[in-house]
């Protein structure tokens, strides 16, 4: 294997393309978003440096080992079949010496923040390592995937304050029930191959009109956590006007979804969402300076 500066950046670009890095976006906002509430605005560049490491480190980790798990799935999904791993560009202990590293980085952030963070890697682990095997036993999956990716807020409430408290839960729980959500929309893709294959999921369990409610009331259920924010924190009116354009591009995704197509359900699940979080950071930071 070449060691020269082009061979290397051409394997991380493919690990980048591999674990979608730039979906980093779904959770980073949300990170900053819990960091702002809790310091009122005025956080330590220490502890915002640990804890956004940590929580790229985590999900890093988490989409490596997922391709890693699920490559005989992936080869036979045609959806999926182009992916690294399938079509032998990336090799599985890639991904795996990516995932160890990121682990690693992790718990180093982890324990950098204060015992609490540091003592609940293990559950960390179970939910990173646990998700992509919950596909082939419950069509629950996507709401394993929505806790897991609630890591991001919970991990950055708990590493600035090194405790729990119920208020950290309503962010959490938005995040959680909004990831679920779109990620039953993006499992219709699948219904077909999921039903064929055994895959549990949403969709398969339910069909097109059963996930697509399911999916609506995961986010009904988002929308009311966003809006009780303010009950917890104090906020300037303006949180609501972001939070509120936030809230109609969630209701203008089902209605992108309804068209059915690759096209329609990818915009649904995943163009679109990546500008909701950025609406929401936007939201507390208005609500907080102003």
């Amino acid at each position: 294997m070449s060691f020269s500066p082009a061979a290397v950046g051409r394997q991380l670009r493919l690990i980048g393309e591999a674990v979608i890095f730039r979906h980093t976006v779904f959770s980073f906002p949300i990170a900053i978003s819990a960091i702002l509430l809790e310091s009122s605005g005025r956080p330590g560049a220490r502890e915002v440096l640990l804890i956004l490491l940590a929580a790229t480190a985590g999900r890093t980790a988490a989409n490596a080992i997922n391709r890693v798990i699920d490559s005989d799935i992936d080869k036979k999904n045609p959806r999926t079949a182009g992916r690294h791993l399938p079509m032998g560009t990336l090799s599985k202990k890639t991904l795996v010496l990516v995932t160890v590293v990121m682990m690693a980085v992790l718990a180093v952030s982890a324990a950098l923040l204060n015992a609490l963070s540091f003592f609940l890697l293990p559950l960390a682990g179970v939910l990173i390592f646990g998700y992509s095997f919950t596909k082939r036993f419950t069509w629950l999956c996507h709401y394993w995937l929505g806790v897991a990716c609630a890591m991001a807020p919970m991990g950055a409430f708990i590493g600035l304050t090194g405790e729990f408290a119920f208020r950290f839960f309503v962010l959490a729980a938005a995040h959680a029930l909004w990831v679920a959500g779109f990620d039953i929309i993006y499992a219709q893709l699948d219904i077909g191959f999921d039903r064929k294959e055994g895959i549990f999921s949403i969709p398969a369990r339910f069909g097109v009109n059963g996930s697509r409610a399911i999916a609506a009331l995961s986010h009904l259920g988002v929308l009311a956590a966003w809006f009780a924010v303010p009950q917890f924190w104090p906020l300037s009116p303006w949180y609501y006007a972001a939070a509120g354009l936030a809230g109609v591009l969630l209701i203008a995704e089902h209605v992108v979804a309804l068209g059915n197509s690759e096209r329609h359900l990818k915009i649904a699940s995943y163009s679109i969402n990546e500008v909701v979080p950025l609406l929401i950071l936007a939201a507390v930071a208005l609500g907080v300076y102003l």
